[in-house]
């Protein structure tokens, strides 16, 4: 059973997630972007900040009606809703709240993308072995993702950060 009033994810414009939720609030949406602080470092200084857990996204739970949708993608930084069977995806208010209680509570929380599946063929994103195609052994915690290269009729194995890999899809001709 789907809820009353779900939320539904709008694709954000790149680092715009904050502002277009500050956006929508002032137009009287109701909007949310799940953040974590994250301590950064510069040249002369380190700072604690909020970032955005889920990069490019805002969920709202705007009033149903194209009144609203439209009000919301005429907001700066909103550039389209996330569709699923012709129409915006609602998101279930309980997978909201389960957002909300992982934000507030004081746990350290990474993001992997979700197509990053033992087995998979992945592609070194960044670093030294940027362009590297292997396919993905493991996931073995925050830091380390093992990867396995055949070269040669050898078979390496790399331990890198899993931030660092993306799916390498393949085309068959």
């Amino acid at each position: 059973m789907m809820d009353e009033n779900p939320w539904y994810a709008v694709y954000t414009k790149s680092r715009y997630e904050k502002k277009l939720a500050e956006n929508l609030k002032e137009k009287g949406i109701e909007a949310y972007v799940p953040l974590r602080k994250v301590v950064r470092q510069w040249s002369d200084r380190k700072k604690l900040v909020a970032e955005p857990l889920i990069r490019s996204y805002c969920f709202v739970r705007p009033v149903p009606g194209p009144k609203q949708y439209n009000e919301v993608l005429d907001t700066d930084g909103a550039v389209r809703f996330i569709w699923f069977s012709g129409k915006p995806a609602p998101i279930p208010n309980r997978q909201i709240d389960i957002l909300k209680a992982i934000t507030g509570a004081d746990v350290e929380v990474d993001v992997l993308n979700g197509s990053l599946l033992k087995g998979s063929t992945v592609r070194v994103n960044a670093g030294p072995l940027a362009g590297v195609i292997g396919e993905l052994v493991s996931i073995a915690g925050k830091h380390r993702v093992l990867i396995k290269i055949d070269h040669l009729d050898q078979v390496l194995t790399i331990s890198i950060s899993p931030l660092l890999i993306e799916p390498y899809l393949t085309s068959v001709i």
